[in-house]
């Protein structure tokens, strides 16, 4: 168990997603208090009782919320902060992923995916990283993809919000860091989930296992003295 990590408060958006859950897994290994939230409140509650063999030793709650709703994660925000009297550490790991041609694509698959992608990310950090400036300790890890750095055909709305993330966690980086908090952008190659399924033209199997990419996240976060590595991509070997 890592002690920089043990008993903080966390809050991990899109908690029941393949990369998500395994987050969710290995900060509940690292004793992090957790406040969960995805979209589907059964898979929510399924994942909570997978995490019944840490509830003596950890505090475990969840809200499902539409998070391209801003009234929906203004009652994330409510839920969580009766649950929590302050959030150390904040993973937006919540995303979606239109795989469409630009003609194909609407304005409104622009809203959502940046509504999700982006917007959510921007009011959570604007909110709960007031109490980590307060205790002058927080983390935000924001999860965009190899996309933030890169075009591809048939992802132009999904490239674009993750490129709109990786420019907000730079400017989230230079601006809370003097505060002790420190804001990751953790960009992963495609991950072998159920939406790492919809990515067209590549070999599934030679895909990141989500596993290791939170094990890794949780090992980054963890240094808690000078050295911080704020942009972090993940790629594949082969």
């Amino acid at each position: 168990m890592n002690q920089i990590l043990q008993g903080k408060n966390c809050l991990i958006t899109g908690a029941t997603g393949g990369l998500g859950k395994e987050i969710v897994k290995e900060f509940a290994k690292n004793g992090c208090n957790l406040f969960l939230t995805g979209r589907n409140n059964e898979k929510l509650n399924s994942l909570k009782n997978e995490l019944k063999n840490y509830e003596n030793e950890i505090k475990i709650d969840f809200e499902h919320a539409d998070l391209s709703d801003v009234s929906d994660i203004q009652k994330l925000i409510d839920k969580t902060k009766k649950v929590f009297s302050n959030i150390d550490i904040l993973v937006n790991c919540a995303g979606v992923f239109p795989v469409k041609l630009l003609s194909d694509s609407t304005v409104e698959d622009f809203e959502k995916c940046f509504s999700v992608n982006v917007k959510a990310a921007f009011i959570l950090s604007k909110e709960f990283s007031q109490g980590m400036i307060s205790k002058k300790w927080g983390r935000i890890i924001n999860i965009a993809s190899s996309s933030a750095y890169a075009g591809f055909k048939n992802t132009s709305i999904y490239c674009s919000s993750k490129h709109a993330l990786l420019g907000l966690s730079r400017s989230l980086h230079s601006e809370l860091k003097e505060h002790n908090v420190r804001t990751f952008c953790v960009s992963p190659g495609s991950i072998k989930t159920p939406m790492g399924r919809s990515v067209i033209g590549q070999n599934y199997e030679t895909f990141l296992n989500p596993d290791e990419i939170a094990e890794f996240i949780a090992y980054l976060i963890s240094f808690d003295n000078e050295m911080v590595s704020e942009e972090i991509r993940l790629s594949r070997i082969d």
